[in-house]
């Protein structure tokens, strides 16, 4: 009798009990793992989560974003013409930014940003802007460690270059970010008022777009400031940033780093953030060209990510970006630091050190004093 035939379909359904079946059939006992129901349905969130942060990166590089809350509402083609961008890309980040609710359809084919868009507006208070910046920077960073896993390169800070969309929005990222928590933090640390009330000069390594002089400028009204950094777009938008706020008299930026003080006398307080991990490998030679350069009784000020003791700390959700982060460092060639490793650094040139603790602890600032 001839074997009945079997009909197979594209709409075949393959389910776990199909699964056993097969097993059971070719005699072996793998079953295939299942996954928790409710495992799933939280990462679909989370993915769902980061399309939207990428769907907003596009329409605030692009100045999509900002184009539309200057017209309130329009079409696609309307704000493609007011953000200088091609109407076809256009058109469709409108559809798609209207899937993540980004935007709203106020009439057919006419848009206005929604509650949420508003809140990844640049100039909003509080805005999520930097949460979309990280996000994209953070795929790429993870698609490079991926690459550099197995040979274990580690290319250095080029690579935060390689995107260009990202680098200028580096610097707005972090004034964003950590700008309110500097506001808390100034008053504080008692090297700044110090500083301050001598007409004193203090100088941040790595100044990025100038906004941690800002701060201290519109604070500290006798200060003087000098920023120095490796990349020329971050000089560019450092001085064009104090200009606009009227600070341009006090504070100068221009082209320099650690290796290249391009600051012809000792100053009053020198100042590095997040960026003394970035160097962290030569730390002996950093040490001394940061009391080289101080006047004596000046200040150096360093704020650093607070690496906890624990690895078990990591879990705390406020840690969790600081864990990752520290994977991305790791292709820079460089990783976060205890404050502790940071004291006893300054201990060893001779300079006493303390721990200012912010953010439930997850982020120290170490005030030392050159002797005087």
């Amino acid at each position: 009798m001839p074997s009945p035939k079997i009909a197979r379909t594209s709409s075949t359904k393959v389910t776990a009990g199909s699964y056993t079946g097969m097993a059971l059939a070719r005699g072996s006992s793998y079953l295939p793992p299942m996954i928790d129901p409710e495992l799933r349905k939280r990462v679909l969130v989370q993915a769902q989560g980061a399309l939207t942060l990428n769907v907003a990166y596009v329409g605030i590089v692009g100045g999509l974003l900002d184009g539309l809350e200057r017209l309130d509402r329009a079409s696609a083609q309307d704000i493609a013409k007011v953000a200088q961008q091609d109407p076809g890309y256009v058109v469709r980040w409108c559809d798609a930014a209207y899937a993540f609710e980004l935007l709203d359809e106020v009439t057919p084919g006419v848009f206005a940003l929604s509650d949420l868009g508003r809140a990844f507006l640049p100039s909003t208070e509080g805005t999520l802007m930097p949460f979309a910046v990280q996000a994209v920077l953070g795929a790429h960073m993870s698609e490079r460690a991926a690459g550099l896993m197995k040979s274990g390169e580690r290319p250095g800070e080029s690579v935060l270059g390689e995107r260009e969309t990202i680098l200028p929005w580096f610097g707005p990222m972090l004034e964003a970010q950590f700008g309110p928590q500097l506001d808390a933090i100034l008053p504080q640390v008692p090297a700044f008022a110090a500083v301050d009330k001598k007409n004193g000069v203090a100088v941040d390594l790595g100044c990025g777009n100038g906004w941690y002089l800002r701060h201290l400028a519109r604070r500290y009204e006798h200060l003087h400031g000098i920023g120095l950094d490796g990349f020329d777009e971050n000089i560019r938008q450092a001085r064009r940033a104090a200009q606009a706020e009227g600070l341009a008299e006090r504070l100068d930026f221009h082209s320099g780093d650690l290796h290249h003080f391009t600051v012809e006398e000792p100053v009053d307080l020198i100042a590095m953030n997040r960026a003394l991990h970035h160097v962290w490998d030569e730390k002996e030679n950093v040490f001394r060209i940061l009391s080289e350069h101080l006047r004596p009784g000046g200040f150096a000020v360093i704020w650093e990510p607070a690496w906890p003791a624990e690895r078990s700390a990591l879990r705390a959700p406020g840690r969790r970006p600081v864990a990752f982060q520290n994977l991305s460092e790791h292709v820079q060639g460089n990783h976060f630091l205890q404050p502790e490793e940071i004291v006893r650094a300054f201990e060893h040139e001779g300079m006493s050190a303390q721990v200012h603790l912010f953010m439930d602890g997850r982020e120290a600032v170490v005030q030392a004093q050159k002797p005087g």
